[in-house]
C-alpha cells in the first residue's frame, strides 16, 4: 500500500503576483485563479480604469429624515437646525494597486514624496508599498496637484483603496 502524501505549497513568488497584477491592469482583466505546484491564487480587481484626466464624484447621500415632534425626547424641540451637508469629495483618486503597508517616503530619515500642495505628473512616485519585503514605487497616473493624502505613512492598505486625492491639472 503506498500512501499519497499532500502537496506541499511552493513559496510565493511576489514579483510574479505583481506582473499578473501589472497585466490584469494593462489588459483590462478583472479576475483571475491560479491552482499551480500546490498554490491558489485568486485576483480581484475593479472594473475598467477610467481615461487619463477623469475622475469619480460621488453623489451626496440623502439626508436622513427628522424626527416627527412626536417622536423627539421631552425637552427637546425639533426646531434644531439641521447639519450642514458633507461636502462631496472632488478630484482624481490615486488607489493602491496592492495590498501592503503604506510608506510616504523611501525611508524614514527622508521627506515624504509629496505633501498636500505638491504638484505631480503622471509618472511621479507618489509612495511606496511594502508587500513581503518587497518595496514597490506607486506612480501617480494623473497630473496635478495634491489635495488630500487619505493615509497615514505605515498604515496598512488594500488593494483598490484611495490613498491620495488629486485636483488635475
Amino acid at each position: 500500500m503506498s500512501e499519497e502524501t499532500p502537496k506541499q505549497p511552493v513559496p510565493v513568488d511576489v514579483r510574479a503576483i505583481h506582473q499578473l497584477v501589472r497585466l490584469m491592469k494593462r489588459y483590462d482583466v478583472t479576475a483571475m485563479d491560479i491552482d499551480e505546484g500546490g498554490n491558489k491564487i485568486r485576483l480581484r480587481r475593479r472594473g475598467p480604469e477610467l481615461p487619463s484626466g477623469s475622475y469619480v464624484v460621488n453623489a451626496p447621500i440623502a439626508p436622513v429624515a427628522q424626527l416627527a415632534p412626536s417622536l423627539t425626547a421631552p425637552g427637546l424641540t425639533a426646531s434644531a437646525p439641521a447639519p450642514a451637508p458633507a461636502a462631496v469629495p472632488t478630484g482624481s483618486v490615486i488607489e493602491s494597486p496592492m495590498v501592503g503597508t503604506y510608506y510616504s517616503a523611501s525611508s524614514p530619515d527622508l521627506p515624504p514624496f509629496v505633501s498636500v500642495g505638491s504638484v505631480i505628473r503622471a509618472d511621479s512616485t507618489v509612495c511606496v508599498i511594502e508587500a513581503m519585503k518587497v518595496f514597490t514605487d506607486i506612480p501617480a497616473g494623473v497630473a496635478g496637484t495634491v489635495i488630500e493624502i487619505l493615509v497615514k505613512s505605515g498604515q496598512s492598505v488594500e488593494f483598490g483603496q484611495p490613498l491620495l486625492r488629486v485636483n488635475p491639472a
